[in-house]
């Protein structure tokens, strides 16, 4: 026994050592190659004091196994306590460093991917009769095409009742491998009679670039004033494909003449830096969008690549709220330093920090790590640490006069509107009385920016009008006001206005909220599961 635990003792140190000097390549917030990283620095004499450290702490962990494992009144299973000890260090971390379990790589990288194999369905509960019920199936996939339908009650699947089949449960039998067939049972809404429709399972990608509502042919309508041309985009992720989304996106919106653009970062909880980075540079003419900078690496900055693009110059407004994290800060938070973009809405999140994943077990397990954090270009922070309080600087605050928060009970509402606009229904989205008032902010900077472009003298007030015409024409020796109103043009694209100035964002309820981060911002992208 004394040989087995000396040879975990060897292997701990071992594995440790290897850890100390690797860099890794794979990376949740990055997906390319993690930049060569610097041996820590140490003095010679105190590396041999460590080393020893090393082998003392692996013994006592060995020593602790060993007891357990040989002692313990009840039987263990190996390795349900290696993988406590590994969340045990996890929490001793950071709240985004954990351990992820072969059993939870799957869940992890569809997350990561926003793709999984199924049929292409929303499933969750109805709260009357518990019967699992189809809130909208995705546009193109397997059961769009066989004519399942929002509303529709599954009532079987492979022949087996669904009556008292949970989400999890209907979930794990409509995924599975892609090309095989399932066949379920449902009954649209009204009729009696059980419909079965058989679709072969195919790969679903779950669309992070979403609009207002589903045209008829249940694509995205990406334009929501179509008289004053203002489009607006929703991302509810970073994943893989955004960028090549959203650039098909703006394609569309280009086509349909565009002069104005909302960038909705609501709920998107963030996901690949690179996915943020490339989004940028969509709309920076040039300069600096982000810097990381670890522990054992050197800064690295990512600028905006100088070359053409229509939406580099579009007058743009970014919505953020306090679930708006990470990949979302770094969006808006490049556009905002860059005066490219205003940003209205509640103050963000506030995480700064990049986390790396390990593959461990030659990828049958991993660890996401926080191995560096990220600077905006203006240098302010935006990581909000434990200890920080709501008068410290960390997040993504909204543009002076453009703070716009949300009571509990406005965002319940909001929450519940978004969910019935989301539905993919041939009546289109049903008539709310909601009023989205962070979205109405953002229509409204962009409505008096537009006209203020129209007519480059003034800002489109009656009295700035008649004054610049004035500047621009002989001087008048009676009105000695056109530089007072000139100055005014400058300021009247970025304060549009001033006659009700919203109260400061506050952002006191999310520390009690932090839970939430992952599974709030699902809830909205997802208002069930997806099968």
């Amino acid at each position: 026994m004394r040989a087995c635990r000396f040879l975990l003792v060897a292997s701990l140190v071992s594995v440790v050592f290897l850890c100390a000097g690797r860099g890794w390549a794979a990376d949740d917030d990055d997906e390319e190659k993690a930049p060569a990283q610097t041996e820590p620095k140490a003095e010679p004499a105190a590396a041999p004091a460590k080393n020893d450290q090393y082998f003392e702490l692996m013994r006592v962990f060995a020593d602790t196994f060993e007891q357990i494992d040989r002692n313990y009144v009840k039987d263990v299973d190996r390795r349900k306590l290696i993988e406590a000890a590994l969340r045990g260090m996890m929490d001793e971390l950071d709240p985004y460093s954990n351990y992820i379990s072969p059993e939870d790589q799957q869940r992890f990288t569809e997350q990561i991917e926003q793709e999984f194999t199924g049929i292409g369905i929303q499933v969750q509960p109805d709260p009357q009769t518990r019967r699992l019920t189809v809130t909208s199936p995705l546009p193109g996939t397997p059961a769009y095409k066989a004519g399942i339908q929002a509303g529709d009650t599954i009532m079987e699947i492979n022949g087996k009742s669904a009556e008292k089949m949970t989400v999890n449960d209907a979930v794990k039998v409509l995924r599975g491998k892609e090309g095989e067939e399932v066949t379920i049972g449902i009954i649209h809404p009204g009729k009696s009679q059980i419909e079965r429709l058989t679709m072969a399972r195919a790969k679903i990608t779950m669309p992070t670039v979403l609009g207002d509502a589903h045209k008829t042919d249940g694509t995205w309508n990406f334009m929501i004033d179509p008289e004053k041309k203002i489009g607006y985009v929703r991302l509810t992720a970073f994943s893989r494909n955004t960028a090549a989304e959203l650039k098909k996106a703006l394609g569309e919106l280009t086509s349909d003449g565009v002069k104005g653009l909302i960038l909705d970062l609501r709920f998107n909880p963030g996901g690949l830096l690179n996915s943020a980075v490339d989004i940028c540079d969509m709309f920076l003419k040039e300069g600096k969008i982000v810097s990381t900078k670890g522990r054992n690496t050197e800064e690295r900055p990512q600028y905006a690549r100088p070359r053409p693009g229509k939406f580099k110059d579009v007058p743009m407004a970014i919505l953020v709220n306090r679930y708006s994290a990470s990949a979302s800060e770094i969006v808006s938070a490049a556009l905002q330093d860059h005066k490219r973009a205003i940003v209205v809405g509640e103050r963000t999140w506030g995480k700064g920090s990049v986390q790396n994943v390990i593959k461990l077990e030659e990828g049958k397990s991993q660890l996401k790590l926080t191995t560096a954090s990220y600077h905006r270009p203006s240098g302010k922070n935006i990581h909000r640490f434990p200890d920080s309080k709501e008068t410290d600087e960390w997040g993504v605050m909204p543009d002076d006069k453009f703070a716009v928060q949300f009571s509990g009970p406005e965002q319940e509402s909001y929450l519940e509107y978004r969910r019935s606009r989301d539905v993919l229904s041939k009546d289109g989205p049903p008539k709310s009385d909601f009023q989205d008032k962070q979205l109405a902010k953002a229509v409204e900077f962009l409505t008096e920016k537009l006209a203020g472009d129209k007519k480059p003298e003034g800002d489109a007030k009656p009295e700035a009008d008649k004054t610049t015409a004035k500047a621009e024409g002989k001087p008048d020796a009676k009105s000695p006001e056109p530089k007072k109103d000139a100055s005014k043009d400058k300021e009247g694209d970025k304060k549009p206005e001033e006659k009700q100035p919203e109260p400061k964002a506050d952002a006191g309820t999310v520390r009690d909220l932090r839970p939430l981060q992952i599974t709030r911002p699902q809830f909205v992208i997802l208002p069930a599961a997806a099968a």
